[in-house]
């Protein structure tokens, strides 16, 4: 009977002791709730108070900022722990007093200007105090989610206010010493910024947020939160105004850090967010600082033990050639082998990767003479022309064009590129753009053509050989002015060589479309300093002569030398003088 007594004695004190413990929870939920209502109806009176406003904005933020924390304490099971209601408590009574001087503010009641100001400091200083010892529970990790009121996302159009509630509700969320939550946070973040981009303006305002997302990327150890602090990364540094932002909380050593170390996705959006940050030259001594170039170089070679990736690859050989502009850095570039690595970077399947590449070399050897010769040594003029091969299907317009336009800027310093360039079968591919390209690629190939056949005497007879002047004259009768002056341009190059010259005089086709620019007729005549050029070369040839002597277009020619056109008169002159010649020739034998 007494060991029944006991037991129901003990049963008895466990229920006593559990409805006390009961008690003070359902009174620590309460004063945590009555404690966010009082800071909610302080945050609506602060908008009435008309004086010290930079004061009370910035009290407000706090107010706002310490009230999201509350509130998701409030969804946790340990808003009944000692610490935490302690601070609840302090918070709780400074709240009293904001409302207090808040309504003094807003009656003109107070006793002085300067005594307010000053009380308003304390204040403001006091809600710092608050916040970080909130902050130290969040981060002790004794916080556990209950249940979630997650703030649903406004739609689109709405207020800045309603964003940045929703914005300060993310962030204290990411605050949270739960990993689940942070990830949830981070996630909805993510989302809101790619779907409205006007949310990346609220979030560099409340620039806490970017320093928490620096520290995500350097100290988690949650591969999904990095991965997704990373991408949240990636998405503000496309926007340039918030690139200072970024770079003021120090992004570039935690990005490095999960460029070296991370997961591939993790490293992916890291080399995004390093390759628009490079976009501006006075970051590259950063992240050259923080080891920023080797890791990005190491990437790209497959130095790092991993499989080259182009989504990785891509934008990490974009960073590099944002950083050749830098004489230190190319150097040190060249010095770890980077050509040889980006040469065969050309030969990638991934359109955006073998542009990076080719522009890389481009740039890192404009300018300069020894360089363009490495490149040459090392087989980068045959990757140009490889990556132009008709063979290649995969090879886009614009890769082409790219490439084009590398070899325009890099092969035609010296004889011994050029060599190079016909060697490994160029002059081919260029007669190949200028029949079956598009505008642009044509165009391009025009220009290449002039430059190649003004510097070496090899490339007129190789080009000679492979009959562009055919297909040259042909661009004499186009509607773009631009193009019949480039055509115009090289074929005059062209015709300097005797060769050329009888193998364009043999074809009547060629002589009839070039004299028949000579045609007042004709709307598309183009520069006819160029057109006499060619003909005054022409005119070296014995049966060129007889052409231009013979065709119905010579009396086109001297009425514009009765004109007093001064390249005509030379050419009429010309023609006369081996006329005069031929018939003192004659009668002699």
């Amino acid at each position: 009977m007494r060991a029944t007594m006991g037991k129901e004695k003990k049963q008895g004190a466990k229920e006593t002791e559990q409805s006390q413990n009961s008690s003070e929870s359902s009174s620590g939920e309460s004063s945590l709730r009555r404690t966010i209502e009082s800071i909610t109806s302080l945050i609506s009176l602060s908008y009435s108070i008309k004086i010290f406003a930079a004061k009370w904005k910035t009290i407000r933020t706090k107010l706002e900022d310490l009230n999201s924390g509350l509130e998701a304490v409030e969804n946790c099971e340990a808003s009944e722990n000692a610490v935490l209601s302690g601070i609840v408590s302090g918070i709780c009574q400074t709240v009293n007093e904001c409302h207090e001087i808040a309504r003094r503010c807003v009656n003109l009641s107070y006793s002085g200007k300067l005594l307010m100001q000053s009380d308003l400091d304390i204040l403001s200083a006091r809600l710092d105090l608050h916040a970080r010892n909130l902050s130290e529970v969040y981060n002790a990790g004794v916080l556990t989610r209950r249940f979630a009121i997650v703030v649903l996302r406004p739609g689109n159009g709405a207020c800045r206010d309603d964003m940045r509630f929703y914005i300060r509700d993310v962030m204290t969320r990411m605050k949270i010493g739960n990993a689940e939550m942070k990830r949830q946070a981070l996630l909805n973040l993510h989302e809101a910024l790619v779907e409205d981009d006007k949310y990346v303006k609220v979030v560099v305002e409340l620039s806490e947020i970017v320093h928490v997302l620096a520290s995500f990327l350097d100290f988690s150890h949650d591969v999904q939160i990095q991965e997704l602090s990373a991408k949240i990364v990636s998405v503000i540094s496309g926007f340039g105004s918030c690139k200072v932002v970024l770079i003021g909380a120090g992004i570039i050593a935690p990005l490095i850090r999960v460029l070296e170390c991370g997961s591939v996705v993790g490293k992916e959006e890291a080399a995004k967010s390093l390759q628009r940050l490079t976009e501006n030259s006075d970051n590259g001594w950063s992240i050259s600082a923080h080891g920023g170039v080797t890791a990005l170089l190491k990437l790209c070679s497959g130095g790092d033990g991993s499989e080259i990736r182009a989504e990785l690859v891509g934008p990490a050989c974009g960073a590099l050639k944002n950083l050749v502009g830098i004489e230190e850095i190319k150097r040190f570039m060249v010095e770890e082998g980077v050509i040889s690595t980006f040469i065969g970077l050309t030969r990638s399947k991934d359109e955006v990767l073998q542009i990076n590449s080719i522009e890389f070399l481009q740039n890192i050897a404009s300018g300069d003479e020894a360089i363009r010769v490495m490149v040459a040594k090392e087989g980068g003029i045959q990757a140009l022309v490889r990556v132009l091969t008709t063979r290649s299907a995969a090879c886009s317009c614009k890769v082409r064009e790219t490439a084009l336009r590398a070899i325009e800027n890099l092969c035609f310093r010296n004889a011994n590129s050029i060599s190079l360039l016909i060697k490994y079968g160029f002059v081919d591919q260029l007669m190949f753009f200028l029949q079956n390209g598009e505008v642009s690629i044509q165009e391009l190939a025009l220009k290449v053509s002039i430059r190649m056949c003004g510097k070496s005497e090899e490339a007129k007879k190789a080009m000679g050989d492979a009959n562009f002047m055919t297909e040259l004259v042909k661009f004499l009768d186009s509607k773009s002015f631009e193009v019949r002056e480039m055509a115009a341009e090289a074929l005059s190059n062209m015709v300097t060589v005797p060769k050329n010259r009888k193998r364009f005089v043999q074809d009547d086709r060629n002589m009839c479309l070039l004299l028949q620019r000579f045609d007042p007729k004709q709307v598309n005549s183009g520069n006819k300093k160029l057109l006499f050029s060619i003909l005054m070369s022409l005119t070296s040839c014995n049966s060129g002569r007889r052409k231009i002597a013979h065709s119905g277009y010579l009396k086109n020619i001297e009425k514009l030398a009765e004109d007093e056109v001064s390249d005509a008169k030379k050419l009429v002159k010309k023609l006369s003088t081996n006329r005069f010649r031929s018939m003192l020739s004659g009668i002699w034998h």
